[in-house]
């Protein structure tokens, strides 16, 4: 187990399946905001690509409340339903999304320093 969801697991008590697949969710996220920025934060995180692929995918019914929500402007509040959408698959409460995205930042910070847990930061603060 990597250190990122030793962590994850210790301080919410979520399972390992859990903790990778929630990370997992996040990083998508963040890979599909960033582009090309998204390398700096993979290269702090043991095994990044696989904890995405870990991640549950978006059902149809969320992928068009995401993108419902985003045409009306919220494009935050359309990543935040496809990503109560994954919690939900991982029998997860939507409301650990804020719980996970703290020990996430804290980690990259502590990896990489404030520059690049300002950069994910951006991307995953609602």
């Amino acid at each position: 187990m990597n250190e990122l969801i030793g962590q994850l697991v210790a301080q919410l008590g979520v399972q390992e399946g859990q903790a990778k697949g929630g990370a997992g969710l996040l990083l998508k996220l963040a890979q599909d905001k960033l582009g090309g920025d998204f390398s700096k934060i993979a290269a702090l995180i043991p095994d990044a690509q696989q904890l995405i692929g870990a991640a549950p995918a978006a059902g149809g019914a969320a992928k068009l409340l995401g993108g419902l929500a985003g045409a009306i402007g919220g494009g935050q509040a359309g990543n935040l339903a496809a990503l109560a959408s994954g919690f939900s698959q991982l029998k997860l409460d939507p409301e650990m999304i804020g719980k996970f995205v703290p020990i996430l930042l804290s980690f990259v910070q502590s990896k990489g320093g404030s520059e690049i847990a300002q950069l994910l930061g951006g991307v995953l603060k609602k």
